[in-house]
């Protein structure tokens, strides 16, 4: 007869830095009923976003997800400058374009560390995190900081690129692309992460749509589905194909980030080479009034801003869902029947966000 044992796996965990618990029962050494327990990191920001003047919320929003801050500074722009009837200029779309993808490459890279790490491959973790490094580099070159780094303004952006900065930040990308290449074969073929990884977590694509999944977790599940491809700020003019992969376990949604990576520098490569003569900043007028629903795709998948104005500087209303709440109810349903040592790998392949997700 199989033993039951109900263990806590968090809140706080040597392997996943975010602040989750899941209760879980294990019958010997296989995962039974899994129970969440959420609530560790509320900071009230969607009040406080009503208590602001409007345009200071885009430096609260990116204290939402500092790994995603663009993402997020982007997407209330955008839901602010609908309400107030103004369009960017095309150089401040591609700009934001650019700044975003660059988000989106360190966030990655920054999972694939903490993948690395959760099954004790120590070197691949700390060759990763050299090359996001280079990323860091390049956000703190050319906007000030190396994580949140306040370059979205509504209307358009607060920095512009010089010659010399494209041409180093080209230059940089090229360097990360070549030693991502060299790594490809330990992240993708690697014994180990093959082990560790492949049929762990599956999720078929059925069960990611009626879940409600979102990102490279939906991705990797056979489902293309991605928010640039409706053409916001400038993707529409980028060529921009979603990363689909069919496996739907741990290895896929590994693959679907680690290919993702060499898109995202193709994309800032574009956007760079493409990149229009004019203006950043349309000046925004008056108070917005109305409501408007943006959505976006954050490095972890859709980001939904709902903001409602009354006609005054301060918002009525400002509602945020992150990616990490429409993927919660997946992992819940990955894991039961795994094993206890695969907790980690399957928890972290939906690269959970806790702390944007309870705001």
């Amino acid at each position: 007869m199989a033993v039951k044992t109900i263990l806590p796996f968090g809140p706080q965990h040597p392997v996943l830095p975010e602040p989750i618990q899941l209760r879980i029962t294990l019958e010997d050494e296989n995962i039974g009923q899994v129970l969440p327990a959420l609530g560790y990191v509320h900071r009230g920001i969607e009040k406080a976003g009503e208590n602001n003047d409007y345009p200071l919320n885009v430096f609260l929003v990116e204290r939402i997800c500092g790994i995603c801050s663009a993402t997020h500074g982007l997407a209330y722009c955008l839901a602010v400058e609908r309400l107030l009837g103004i369009e960017p200029p095309p150089r401040a779309n591609y700009l934001r374009v650019v700044w975003a993808e660059l988000h989106r490459l360190h966030s990655h890279l920054l999972w694939w560390g903490l993948l690395a790490d959760a099954f004790g491959f120590e070197s691949l973790f700390m060759q990763i995190w050299r090359v996001r490094e280079m990323v860091m580099d390049v956000l703190e070159k050319t906007a000030g900081n190396r994580v949140i780094i306040s370059v979205n303004a509504i209307g358009g952006v607060r920095r512009d690129l010089s010659e010399e900065q494209i041409s180093e930040m080209l230059h940089t990308l090229e360097e990360c692309e070549k030693q991502l290449y060299a790594l490809l074969p330990v992240m993708l073929n690697d014994y180990t992460v093959k082990k560790r990884t492949a049929g762990k977590g599956v999720l078929t694509s059925e069960q990611a749509l009626r879940l409600g999944v979102v990102g490279p977790t939906l991705r990797a599940s056979g489902v293309a589905q991605d928010l640039r491809m409706t053409g916001y700020a400038a993707y529409g003019e980028l060529g921009f194909e979603p990363i689909v992969e069919q496996g739907g376990d741990c290895y896929a949604r590994a693959v679907v980030r680690a290919r993702e990576c060499f898109q995202t520098i193709e994309l800032v490569r574009r956007a760079l080479q493409q990149l229009p003569d004019g203006d950043i900043l349309t000046k925004p007028r008056g108070n917005p009034n109305g409501k408007a629903i943006v959505r976006v795709e954050a490095p972890r998948g859709e980001l939904m801003y709902f903001v409602v104005g009354n006609g005054t500087k301060n918002l009525e209303r400002m509602r945020v869902r992150t990616p990490t709440l429409a993927n919660v109810p997946a992992l819940l349903e990955m894991l039961p029947g795994a094993e206890f040592a695969d907790i980690p790998v399957i928890t972290l392949s939906i690269d959970p966000c806790i702390s944007c997700t309870e705001r």
